[in-house]
């Protein structure tokens, strides 16, 4: 009786498999129509991404750090001289220093900073650790930094260096 009704549950269950994914070829193609429909044409390009406008800082005018007295066209310039349309001797500009100047940020990316070739070891040759944890828990570690376990700092152990 025991194998009837294990046979019986075991046929029940793969008809009820077999006959709830029914074979109905106008759900495939109905499906095949809705994938189909969301996929874009392949003969058409991808439209093409807003591009973000760029800021340009421009230049309204610009004032000479130095000067010449007789304001001789063309003269002025960065460094102390002479003039090279009458021969004075240039003159230092405070408006130069008075001017706003268009605020520039510039990214610096610095690599990361390599660990020192002189580490000490997370143990000595005794199998004392450098660094050990506040609460006891077990093992270390070569620099100061929190403990793995649970994650309290820890503390020298100067038992590392005898």
């Amino acid at each position: 009786m025991k194998n009837f009704t294990w046979s019986l549950i075991a046929i029940l269950c793969t008809m009820l498999v077999l006959t709830s994914c029914g074979n109905d070829a106008a759900v495939r193609e109905k499906a095949a129509e809705s994938v189909e429909a969301q996929r874009p044409p392949s003969d058409q390009a991808a439209p093409a991404l807003p591009t973000a406008p760029t800021n340009t800082p421009t230049v309204t005018g610009s004032v000479a750090h130095y000067i010449c007295p007789n304001n001789c066209e063309g003269s002025g310039g960065p460094a102390q001289g002479n003039c090279p349309v009458c021969g004075t001797a240039y003159l230092h500009n405070q408006a130069y220093h008075n001017q706003s100047t268009p605020t520039t940020t510039t990214t610096t990316v610095t690599p990361p900073t390599p660990p020192p070739a002189d580490a000490s070891p997370a143990q000595n040759a005794a199998g004392v650790y450098h660094y050990v944890c506040s609460n006891g828990c077990a093992g270390g570690a070569g620099a100061a930094g929190n403990c793995a376990t649970c994650g309290s700092a820890l503390t020298h152990n100067s038992a590392y260096h005898n």
